[in-house]
Order: C-alpha cells, then structure tokens, then sequence
C-alpha cells in the first residue's frame, strides 16, 4: 500500500490480518488525524495495525495526530480513571515486522503503543510533541518481546520510552531523547497480574533537557511483580533532572496510597558508563522498597556534574547496596534514606 506525497485527511482505521503474505505500507505524505476527539468515539488508537505477520512501515511520511485540542481537555493529573485518548499508531499481535522512517506528530496521547508484540524492529522513527503536551509517551509497550529500537529521535511531553508490563528482551540502541520525561521501565505495579519485566538493554542513548534520565518506577502498596536484568550504558546527559533513579514510591499527583511499601522486586540492574550534566543537585536516586529490597544494583563509571551553582551532585538510597566501581560522581550513597 502506497500512499505518494501529499497530505490526507483520515479517520480512525484498523488494519487487521492476518494476511497471506508479507505486507508494505509505505507512507510519503502526511496523515491527518481528526482534531475533535469526540469524532473517535471513545475508541484508544487512530492508525492501529492487529495480526499481522512480515509487516513494514515505511516511506519518510508523517502520522500527524493533531492532538493540540485533545491536550487542552487531557484531566489524566487529577483524575485516574480520565477519558481514554486516541494513540496515534497502535501494533496489537504484530510479529517478524518492521518500521522506519516514519514521523508521528502531536498524538493526543502516547505516540505509538505495542501490545503483544513479538521481533519488531524500530529504525529511523522520529517522535515529536511539545514538551507541555500530556501523555505523549513516544513508544510504550506492553507484553512483547524481542523488541529493538535503534537510531530514534524522540522528544514529547512525557516519557521518550515507556516499557510497561510484561516485557522480554528488549534492546535501545542510539536513543535520542529530548524534551520529555526520560527513557523509563514501568511505571509496574499498579494493576494485578502484572507480567514479569527483563532482559532490557538501553544503551548509547543521549538525553537533553529532560525531567529525569533512566528510571525504573513502581507503584507503592503493590501487589507482587519483578523486573530483573535491566542494563543501562554509555549514556550522555545534557542538563537531565534526577539522571538516575529507581523510584518504588512512584506516585505521581498523589494518586494512590502509599501505606504499604511496593512488592514488585528489582534485581540484577546496572547502571555504567553514565556522564554528563544534571538539574539537580540529587543526580544518582536509588530508592527500593523496604518489603523487597532491591538485590544486585551496579554502579560504574558515573560522572554527572550539578549545572546548577552552590557545589556538587549529590545520590541518595534506600533499602539497596550497589556494587560500585570506577569513578563516582556523586560518591554512591551520600545520602541515607
């Protein structure tokens, strides 16, 4: 399928196999979303792509998901159970594809979304919302596996990867990421039955003027998850806010209830090769949770300097005790928790 240049306006649509060969679309030009949300009818994706085998997207083209008014009405800070937004590329049982060089553009919500998925590929993707625009996750995936990103340029208003439950083998390479909220694993705990998260290798990545670098997040009063073999390494940071963190008492606008500590357990997680400026003075945040502390945490050849004036970066841990070699800047574990 050959859409040639040009722009074109476009309803939801739902490409579904599964089909008899291999299949292309191959998009030049710009598809246009509806810029009214009402006219999606509650449904959660715009362009979606389900049961399909051998797929490639491709062509240098734009999915522009024209999301400026859908922001504007976005209530998901306040409310938890806010109104579903249309996603503008879903991939729902997709296997042995690819996608590249494509653009997607201002969704209304996360940018592009994988749902059991299984050897996709992501090259040459570029990613772009402005940096107030809500939920503009750049790729967020759920239950898939043997999954790589390589050579993305991502800059939204929330997280440039988000890798949620169930996740096996997943591999970033050459990330560039800027604005948005960093490169994340989870936020997990939230829902029961959570599948387990591992085998996750982001590396060579480079993040500018971000809120935080590489995190791992989990909701406190969990029920029981793990996340394990998770590796981050030779990442440059450009004036990133909290560049390294793991955050079991993640709970964004106080949306939960944090009287019992996080279950889900982390374990065999490295953090190496990591350089460059922070926004705060707090660069290194190792905060596990006192019911499953975190288990085989490695530090190595951290160097972030404090932007900001008044001294040097400092870290902070909890419930942890990293195995720390080569340089340390901040020294590991200052702070106490």
């Amino acid at each position: 399928m050959v859409l040639s240049s040009g722009a074109y306006k476009l309803g939801l649509v739902t490409l579904k196999g599964p089909c008899k060969g291999a299949i292309e679309f191959n998009l030049q030009g710009t598809l246009q979303a509806p810029s009214d949300v009402a006219s999606f009818k509650g449904k959660d994706g715009w362009v979606i792509f389900e049961s399909i085998d051998g797929l490639t997207v491709s062509g240098g083209g734009v999915f522009d998901g024209k999301g400026q008014l859908a922001w504007e009405k976005n209530d998901c800070d306040k409310d938890k159970n806010c109104n579903v937004l249309p996603i503008n590329i879903r991939f729902n049982y997709v296997t042995n594809s690819i996608v590249q060089d494509i653009t997607s553009k201002d969704s209304k919500f996360f940018h592009i979304n994988l749902l059991e998925c299984k050897k996709l590929q992501f090259r040459h993707v570029t990613i772009t919302a402005p940096a107030d625009s809500p939920n503009t996750d750049g790729i967020h995936m759920g239950r898939s596996s043997q999954i790589t990103i390589t050579n993305v340029n991502i800059g939204t208003g929330d997280d440039c990867i988000s890798i949620g439950d169930g996740n096996q083998d997943v591999s970033a390479n050459q990330v560039t990421c800027g604005p948005g909220h960093g490169i994340s694993i989870g936020s997990l705990g939230k829902y029961n039955n959570e599948q387990p998260v591992s085998g996750i290798r982001v590396t060579g990545a480079t993040l500018s003027n971000t809120k935080n670098g590489v995190r791992i997040k989990t909701w406190p009063s969990s029920p029981p998850g793990v996340a394990s073999d998770i590796h981050f390494e030779d990442i440059v940071m450009k004036n990133v806010g909290n560049p390294i963190i793991i955050d079991q008492n993640y709970c964004p606008n106080n949306q939960c209830s944090n009287k019992s500590p996080s279950k889900v357990k982390i374990s065999n997680v490295s953090f190496k090769k990591i350089r460059g400026t922070s926004s705060t003075k707090e660069a290194v945040k190792l905060i596990c949770s006192k019911s499953v502390p975190c288990q085989q945490v490695v530090l190595s050849d951290i160097d972030l300097a404090y932007k900001g004036g008044g001294g040097s970066t400092t870290s902070s841990c909890a419930n942890v005790k990293p195995a720390v070699s080569g340089k340390q800047n901040p020294p590991a574990c200052t702070n106490k928790l």
